[in-house]
């Protein structure tokens, strides 16, 4: 008997210490950060930053996995089913983590249930931009334009429920104005329309579109986002022109697998911020017309997950296209 209870203490002690001797070990192999897009987009190229970064710091391997498809559900959900050890991480962001809610009919993953946030590292801002023959200047002029012909001002897009279709659904639902969008697959050809005059106005995302504006092929109206834009501080926020609290665009967020031991979300949380706390970072993120972010605490990320989740959920459904994926 007494060499039984000696055994159930072990036990417990055991699994006391155990979880905390595998976060302080943590990483012993190699990790993976899936991405749910092709490579060379913002979030590849965000993803392979902190990889190379986390290899440094963390002492062992860290690749990306890129893994497209379904409007960003295939990679979502590969992560969302990974062991939730912090070997497997997901560089989500808000279609992964809070347009899908609304736009798919039957999400394979939930975003608030499945995963645990890491750490948030970055908002990607978009540019309202129009034609140059456009006869429009302002932010004011467009809606001007857009009330005084109904349904006739033509938005580009880069695909339905895309971040730059929403921010213009967002803008439509606060200014009361009716417009129509062109769907693209993506934004080189929706810019090449515009430059041709064939699409009259559009949002896009900032790298591809800002040597366009400073070589005046296109007009900047204003940016998405709320907070200033360090790569190009010269185009002040649509909140600031006549929408207030307009606040749209993208935002990439590391997150891991529900469950994931509490210690090792701790220790990949505080290591992201350091990350993102590096000149070297903050200066390629200006470079790629991101904005750093200083990560809340994990708390707070999941709260605001929530948020995004409602927010953009409203827009979706005004735009008619909930569950339309």
């Amino acid at each position: 008997m007494k060499h039984f209870s000696v055994l159930l203490i072990a036990a417990a002690l055991l699994a006391s210490v155990s979880p905390r001797a595998g976060a302080q070990d943590f990483p012993t192999r190699p990790m993976t950060i899936i991405v749910p897009f092709g490579p060379g987009g913002s979030a590849d190229i965000v993803a392979r930053m902190y990889a190379q970064k986390l290899s440094e710091r963390l002492g062992k391997p860290v690749v990306v996995e890129n893994r497209a498809g379904a409007g960003t559900a295939i990679g979502a959900t590969a992560a969302a089913r990974a062991t939730p050890d912090g070997y497997t991480l997901l560089l989500g962001g808000s279609s992964a983590l809070a347009y899908n809610v609304t736009l798919h009919k039957a999400l394979p993953y939930d975003p608030v249930r499945d995963f645990v946030p890491l750490a948030q590292v970055s908002a990607l801002p978009f540019v309202l931009v129009v034609q140059p023959k456009l006869p429009v200047r302002s932010l004011s002029d467009l809606i001007a334009l857009a009330k005084d012909k109904p349904g006739q001002l033509a938005f580009g897009t880069s695909g339905t429920g895309s971040p730059a279709h929403l921010c213009a659904e967002y803008l439509r639902l606060m200014t009361g104005i009716d417009i129509t969008y062109i769907p693209y697959k993506s934004s080189p050809p929706a810019l090449t329309d515009l430059i041709a005059g064939i699409v009259p106005t559009m949002f896009v995302d900032l790298p591809p579109a800002l040597p366009l504006i400073r070589e005046g092929k296109i007009r900047a109206l204003g940016m998405s986002l709320m907070a200033p834009v360090p790569a190009a501080p010269e185009i002040p926020p649509l909140a600031q022109l006549g929408v207030p609290g307009y606040d749209a665009g993208g935002w990439h967020m590391f997150v891991a697998p529900a469950k994931t031991p509490k210690e090792i979300v701790n220790r990949l949380h505080a290591e992201l911020k350091a990350i993102t706390a590096l000149p070297e970072i903050q200066q390629r993120f200006t470079a790629l017309g991101l904005i750093a972010v200083d990560s809340p605490a994990i708390e707070d990320l999941a709260i605001y997950v929530k948020f995004e989740i409602d927010r953009w959920g409203k827009v979706i459904r005004s735009a008619g296209i909930a569950e339309s994926e």
